[in-house]
């Protein structure tokens, strides 16, 4: 995998370059991701501030977690698609939500799953990947 990768939301209307691999690559189980994801999971690539460029108008909007931490998410206002979300507290960490909309999407492999608790029955996680109940 060579980097930097460009992307897109759905619309085209956001653009971004990710320049470094993920930190960590996790499937998040919550009803909020479900939610957000409108599937049974959402993908969420953690990345250091600077190792991303994001172009394009956003949109934003936030919600306390049972952590009791900020989730401030950006979204495209056009297409809708989550683009990424930061706690307020650590603006230097990227929730990267729009992973689905790079070029290669080869390095989107989970390396936890978070919130299994609320997990779909029918969805299988491989017995060698690091799993929590709740949030790490």
């Amino acid at each position: 995998m060579t980097y930097p990768v460009k992307g897109q939301c759905q619309c085209g209307s956001v653009s971004f370059l990710l320049k470094a691999p993920p930190k960590m690559v996790i499937a998040c189980h919550c009803k909020e991701c479900q939610k957000l994801s409108t599937s049974a999971f959402s993908i969420t690539c953690i990345v250091d501030a600077e190792a991303i460029e994001i172009s394009g108008e956003l949109k934003e909007t936030s919600r306390v977690a049972e952590s009791g931490n900020v989730n401030l998410g950006k979204f495209c206002p056009n297409c809708g698609n989550r683009i990424y979300q930061i706690n307020p507290e650590a603006p230097e960490v990227i929730k990267f939500k729009a992973a689905g909309g790079l070029d290669n999407t080869s390095m989107i492999v989970p390396t936890t799953h978070v919130w299994t608790s609320e997990k779909q029955s029918w969805v299988i996680i491989p017995p060698d990947v690091q799993q929590f109940t709740k949030q790490r």
